[in-house]
């Protein structure tokens, strides 16, 4: 008893004069319409607020709106134009929604940040929310009212949850100036140049200090139209190791950590250490969305071979792999839909399933032409078997299962070479740019029913004509799958959509440009006196209710 008094008394609790957030991951730029890290959007549901989202429900709700259109409330209608099914749906920003300098938002700012979205010289990640609408119209009489025009009739047009808003007052000058350049913009945005600027932000907080490769501060912005928040500041400090974070809280260095800092190993440690001392923690756990996988990057002429693929697949055993680190509780990953989605499905008819086979991997790689040679590494025209394997560095759990996977293809004479970067590096410019070479091995977060075009389709494969944007990082080119992703979004009757899907994971299954891994829980750690904190499972982190939290 004398020794877990003593720990709580070493530890003190914090209050609302200051949090302090461990995050282990620097974010890329906080310009919403170019990020694409979850470490960015983390931060920007601090400072910002989109048009909707969606709760822990999962349910989808307005924020920066007075109310979601739908064709049920005839805030939208489809009619036909040219033999084309349209959507126009109408919206209208809160009248007390302001910038934090005090400049209304307004519809101008809605159809400034969809402009910049759709120039090719900007990169943005997922373009479809906003090349999926051919015109916005204000109301001249009021700007706070807008009207999206819609190309064709899509059953999700209202689910704008990565639609996000950009203050034309202070960006655009320096848009139509740097515009013609490719990623000029981005370098010189404001969110780049000036990041403190209070304009730039419409949310609870807003940035007062950036330190890069250190930390990032937040204050109210006494501007925010909602909820006044109740921390007076926030503090996120980077901390990439993530085998450090626990001394990290331990020390009293920070406070909390944030659902990107503990991996799901260290949480289950940290959980068991926290009730046997009575620490004043409390480790928070929640089934979600989060897809772990292996890039193979089909530029690779190794790689173009599907057998080699289907080979890494059946060489490898998943289920050991998640007994080992995560005590069974993360389930193997089939596709990149977890079991969590309604469009989840495991039936062996209609996906394609990978058994660990050692013997059926090695028949592939001898069919493609790889023979063993005699140091155990398989050799074909003089060139050995090897790929390069990278991810995000300082990762602990990521780098167990990449020594793991090293030995397991070992087994089947494929050598794997492992070089890691900072994430910084490795999402702003290496998986982007297809610069890892040969596997990339991170994880894609989702919300529920989200058609997967920005990861599959050809269209969205980045690369210099698109400025970069699009997250198809494999390069996969599947024309039918194409075709099928366009169906399923102008496909109203939800069983069809199902089944439509069902086609896609087929074929990715089959062709295997993905290595699944498994789907991964929420995990963070929050102080025991912390209320109104949840963990979402999905897209939009927790963070988004940040104005809710409390240290009493």
């Amino acid at each position: 008893m004398l020794l877990a008094q003593s720990s709580w008394g070493a530890i003190q609790k914090p209050t609302n004069e200051v949090l302090r957030i461990g995050i282990t991951q620097e974010f890329e730029n906080l310009n919403p319409v170019l990020m694409q890290m979850m470490a960015t959007t983390i931060i920007y549901k601090m400072v910002n607020r989109n048009l909707m989202t969606m709760d822990a429900t999962p349910k989808w709700i307005p924020q920066l709106v007075k109310s979601i259109p739908s064709l049920a409330n005839k805030g939208a209608r489809i009619y036909t134009e040219n033999g084309v099914k349209k959507i126009s749906a109408n919206w209208e920003i809160l009248p007390n929604a302001v910038w934090g300098d005090g400049t209304p938002i307004t519809g101008y700012d809605v159809k400034f940040a969809w402009t910049v979205a759709r120039t090719p010289t900007v990169s943005v990640g997922e373009r479809e929310q906003y090349d999926q609408i051919e015109d916005i119209k204000v109301d001249e009489k009021n700007p706070k009212k807008f009207t999206f025009i819609y190309k064709q009739a899509k059953w999700d047009f209202a689910r704008l949850g990565t639609f996000y808003v950009l203050p034309k007052h202070l960006e655009e000058e320096i848009f139509n100036k740097y515009s013609k350049e490719n990623e000029g913009y981005a370098k010189n945005s404001q969110y780049t140049r000036n990041p403190t600027n209070p304009g730039l932000y419409n949310g609870p907080y807003r940035v007062e200090e950036i330190k890069l490769g250190s930390h990032l501060s937040l204050i109210p912005n006494e501007k925010f139209y909602g909820k006044k928040p109740n921390i007076k500041k926030i503090i996120l400090k980077l901390i990439p190791n993530t085998g450090t974070l626990e001394a990290n809280m331990l020390s009293g260095t920070i406070d909390m950590v944030s659902e990107l800092g503990f991996t799901f190993d260290q949480a289950l440690a940290f959980d068991k250490k926290i009730k046997a001392e009575h620490l004043p923690f409390k480790i928070n756990f929640k089934e979600g969305l989060t897809y772990e996988h292996i890039d193979l990057n089909q530029e690779n002429p190794i790689l173009k071979d599907v057998r080699v693929r289907k080979a890494l697949v059946y060489a490898i055993n998943r289920d050991n792999l998640v007994k080992a680190l995560f005590e069974g509780k993360q389930k193997k990953a089939l596709h990149m839909i977890s079991p969590m989605d309604p469009w989840y499905t495991d039936d062996p008819k209609k996906i394609t399933l990978y058994p660990t086979d050692k013997a059926k991997a090695g028949q592939l790689l001898d069919e493609a032409g790889w023979k063993m040679g005699p140091d155990g590494i398989r050799v074909k025209d003089g060139q050995k078997l090897s790929l390069p394997f990278m991810t995000t560095a300082g990762n602990k759990t990521r780098e167990l299962v990449q020594v793991y996977l090293q030995k397991e293809w070992k087994s089947v004479g494929i050598d794997i070479q492992i070089k890691n970067e900072p994430a910084r590096v490795f999402f702003n410019e290496t998986t982007k740019k297809g610069k890892y070479g040969g596997m990339a091995m991170y994880a894609w977060i989702s919300s529920p029913e989200n058609t997967p075009r920005a990861q599959l389709h050809t269209a969205n494969i980045p690369n210099a004509a698109n400025g970069w944007s699009g997250q198809n990082y494999p390069r996969w080119t599947n024309p039918e799958v194409d075709k099928i992703i366009e169906e399923i979004d102008v496909t109203f009757d939800p069983k069809k959509r199902k089944n439509l899907v069902a086609k896609v994971l087929k074929a990715y299954t089959d062709e295997v440009p993905v290595i699944p891994l498994y789907y991964r829980a929420e995990v963070s750690a929050t102080p025991v006196n912390q209320s109104g904190y949840q963990l979402t499972g999905h897209q939009f982190s927790s963070s988004n209710t940040i104005e809710n939290w409390n240290l009493q």
